[in-house]
């Protein structure tokens, strides 16, 4: 698994907005931005992408801005890395999202494969077991 800066920044912005957010639940990409030292327009395109796959709205205006589209007890770090960075295997060959055939002779006796599998499962019981309020509360 690698989490890119883009994927960094995705996951702080995500967990500032769901710590931060005001009584209507929205803020601005500067506010954001300046919150996490992310560069704003790096920012837009990262929260660009997570309304697209339906984890952030937003809202034109004055009032404007972006907003969690589901309750932070709902959105997992799993479900954000995953849209940002793509899989969260090591290899492809043990990859639930990205699975292609390696060139072993044996995939089911593969050493390499089945300790790949195990990190896999290892990140992804942690990624997706935590969820944006859980971070909530961590400081």
């Amino acid at each position: 698994m690698n989490l890119s800066k883009r994927g960094e920044y995705g996951l702080r912005a995500m967990i500032y907005l769901a710590r931060n957010a005001g009584q209507d639940g929205r803020l601005t990409i500067s506010q954001i931005a300046e919150g996490e030292n992310i560069p704003g327009k790096y920012l837009e395109q990262i929260l660009l992408s997570l309304k697209n796959a339906g984890l952030l709205q937003s809202k034109m205006g004055t009032h404007g801005g972006y907003y969690l589209a589901q309750p932070p007890e709902e959105i997992t770090l799993g479900q954000i890395k995953r849209i940002l960075d793509g899989p969260i295997a090591p290899i492809r060959c043990v990859s639930q999202m990205a699975y292609e055939q390696c060139g072993c002779p044996d995939p089911e006796t593969c050493g390499l494969r089945l300790v790949m599998k195990d990190v896999r499962d290892a990140i992804s019981e942690i990624l997706d077991d935590r969820t944006l309020a859980d971070m909530m509360s961590v400081r």
